[in-house]
């Protein structure tokens, strides 16, 4: 829209070069939620854990958590962009856009995915993209997702362990990733870390869902002690700020180098903070100047009307200062998405199973689970005796287990403190590539 047509680094042009074997949709389009009451299901659960309550399997996405967790690699040419970059700002640029980029594809998303069985794993190798990732589920309850992504060319490792935590208040959902996100650069023997912000899922109950995330997100560069600090607003009153990530990358001093800006859902800006801080004040001003003629009607207004019984307007997309450089602009959904969950091109063929994937994968591989694979192709009933079955089943194994002396083994993490921050985290212990499986659990 208002993209300054200068300094707009050829990468951020560039679309993903999508290899012609990837599906580009699902077997069958969703089912409508619309009669089906989460009401019922959720007035027990006001303030409570929600990883405790088994919820019906059409409010579902066909995708267990640990390939939601998978799409924070959609936008890894960033990754390779930092690497590409003898500037540690620059580098950090990246690093930070990246940390916004992996969270985008919650936009619209109210789909929930399906909570992985205790030794679930997923991998993934984009050889296009340059990585490969694997990742397990190593805790029941909490419930710990762990990751390891690397770079083919031994470029990066990315490696992170989530606990979502999701409280119930009446009219939404949040989830807080609570956890640790680290991404190591070999090349510049440097290491990043951060935290997700908190996602919110609205109107649960009655109206038209929508997502927000908010909170800080501070991304830290362990070698040079430069920091990215960086806001996501929450919407506040008529939408003004929905979307809106907003900070700066400091030294280690705390002096502002540069103003980061844009939104989580479609973009990234860097200007210098002198800029960006004059335009803070001219807007503020002319909000201002609005509010001061608008003040009569707020008293018309009812005050029993909430803000978030309604979804708000699709703000206008973010607004560009002069003088800015795009630093990541969002791949477009396609157009049949609306019908497939809301899923990006890349999430559309998480699931998808490959001949060349038989004999090769785990047994314990998301894409082998068959209430997934039942909701994929749309017979919901299967999905649900499925989905049921499976969870009794993880129940009675864990009863087995605390009768005899078996400890739960995790196979390819291990539990311990992040090398760079010392915060509880899990690591991956290698030898899952070799692809020797035998002595894994039966979970499905």
């Amino acid at each position: 829209h208002h993209l300054p047509p200068a300094n707009i680094p050829l990468t951020v042009l560039l679309p993903l070069f999508i290899p012609l074997s990837y599906r580009t949709s699902l077997p069958a389009p969703m089912f409508s939620r619309n009669d089906v009451s989460i009401w019922s299901i959720l007035k027990k659960c006001i303030g409570m854990e929600l990883s405790k309550i088994a919820m019906p399997v059409i409010f579902n996405e066909p995708l267990s958590f640990l390939q939601r967790l998978t799409e924070y690699m959609e936008h890894t040419y960033l990754i390779h962009q930092a690497n590409a970059t003898t500037d540690s700002v620059e580098r950090m640029k990246c690093v930070a856009a990246f940390a916004v980029s992996a969270v985008a594809s919650q936009w619209e998303r109210t789909g929930k995915p399906f909570n992985p069985l205790l030794g679930e794993t997923y991998e993934l190798i984009r050889d296009d993209l340059g990585f490969r990732w694997v990742s397990e589920q190593v805790s029941h309850h909490p419930p710990v997702s762990a990751f390891h992504a690397e770079g083919l060319n031994e470029d990066f490792v990315f490696h992170g362990s989530i606990y979502p935590k999701l409280k119930f208040w009446g009219k939404s959902i949040e989830a807080e990733p609570k956890g640790l996100i680290t991404l190591e650069l070999p090349k510049y023997n440097e290491a990043y870390t951060w935290t997700n912000p908190t996602c919110c899922v609205h109107n649960i109950i009655v109206g038209q869902l929508w997502i927000e995330q908010y909170g800080s997100v501070e991304v830290i560069n362990h070698k040079t002690g430069e920091r990215c600090s960086m806001m996501f607003k929450p919407c506040g009153l008529f939408g003004k700020e929905l979307h809106i990530v907003e900070g700066y990358i400091l030294d280690k001093s705390k002096k502002k180098l540069c103003a980061i800006y844009g939104k989580w859902t479609e973009c990234l800006y860097t200007v210098d903070p002198a800029t960006f801080e004059a335009h803070k004040k001219t807007d503020k001003k002319n909000l201002d100047e609005k509010k001061g003629n608008k003040q009569v009607l707020h008293f018309t207004s009812s005050v029993d009307e909430e803000p978030e019984e309604m979804p708000p307007p699709d703000a206008e997309t973010a607004q560009v200062i002069p003088g800015s450089e795009l630093i990541w602009k969002i791949t477009p959904r396609p157009d049949n998405s609306a019908k497939f969950y809301a899923f990006s091109t890349f999430a559309m063929h998480l699931n998808e199973q490959e001949k060349s994937m038989e004999g090769v994968i785990p047994p314990t591989d998301s894409r082998l689970r068959p209430d997934i694979r039942a909701m994929e192709n749309g017979d919901i009933d299967l999905a649900s005796a499925e989905k049921k079955r499976l969870e009794e089943k993880q129940r009675m194994a864990r009863k087995n287990r605390t009768k005899s002396t078996d400890e739960w083994k995790t196979r390819w993490f291990q539990q311990g403190p992040n090398p760079h921050n010392k915060a509880q985290d899990w690591l991956y212990s290698k030898g899952y590539w070799d692809r020797n499986y035998t002595h894994l659990p039966e979970i499905y």
